[in-house]
């Protein structure tokens, strides 16, 4: 079997990166494991068109029956990535406009207690990593290289959390993680967003360098927060 990268072209047009799975570990899983970071990945909010998942193309771009496509379906319908509508079908479940801030007010303060827990447990040499992720914008402004800028914002939002070395943040964000990252996604090359965006996170990293841990804490909460009102205020369509 190819372990070649497909793309599942789904009824709405969205397409999901999957990969066929190997056999040995649970079908139903592995199948779980991809289709969850599938959608993490996929841009869920940049139409209005709800977005149908067809089984038909899960198992052939997968290499596996329906069987745990569906028993890894109902899985992600539990932990509400998905939702079936009778007679209609499965889709990835959207938030609305007020459900996504208040999970980004949410993250706000998961966020910021990871940063405060990692100016207290990370090492020098971890704390560091987080500036080397964003030497490739020395000399060019994020703008102009939007979609490297995109990917690099969010992944510094998860090593912080990922350097807090807590375990209950880990997991008590991981399922806020889809929407919120999704939404820094669309919202980044908005209203100059990008430039803005790293300054804070250059502020943020020399308050954790320091091991301010106030400052730290205070700096990573205000700029989720930031991203809350620019939803409230910008984001009509998720209505």
């Amino acid at each position: 079997m190819s372990a070649q990268s497909q793309s599942a072209e789904q009824p709405t047009g969205l397409t999901l990166s999957l990969q066929p799975i190997n056999a040995g570990a649970s079908l139903r899983d592995q199948a779980y494991a991809m289709l969850r970071q599938a959608i993490a990945d996929a841009d869920i909010y940049q139409s209005d068109e709800e977005i149908r998942l067809d089984e038909r193309v899960l198992s052939e771009a997968l290499g596996v029956s329906r069987t745990p496509i569906r028993e890894a379906m109902t899985l992600l319908e539990q932990e509400g990535f998905l939702r079936t509508v009778p007679r209609r079908g499965i889709y990835i479940m959207r938030k609305t406009k007020r459900e996504i801030v208040e999970m980004i007010q949410v993250w706000a303060a998961l966020e910021s207690m990871a940063a405060r827990l990692a100016t207290l447990h990370a090492s020098d040499a971890e704390i560091a990593t987080l500036r080397h992720m964003f030497d490739s914008f020395r000399d060019a402004t994020p703008a102009e290289h939007i979609e490297e800028y995109s990917d690099a914002n969010i992944a510094f939002h998860q090593a912080i959390v990922q350097l807090s070395k807590s375990q209950v943040i880990m997991d008590a964000i991981k399922n806020i993680f889809v929407h919120v990252r999704a939404i820094r996604k669309m919202t980044i090359s908005q209203s100059d967003r990008a430039s803005r965006s790293i300054v804070d996170h250059l502020r943020i990293i020399e308050a954790l360098e320091k091991r301010d841990t106030e400052l730290a804490e205070r700096l990573v909460r205000q700029h989720s927060l930031d991203l809350a009102a620019y939803v409230e205020k910008h984001c009509d369509f998720l209505d």
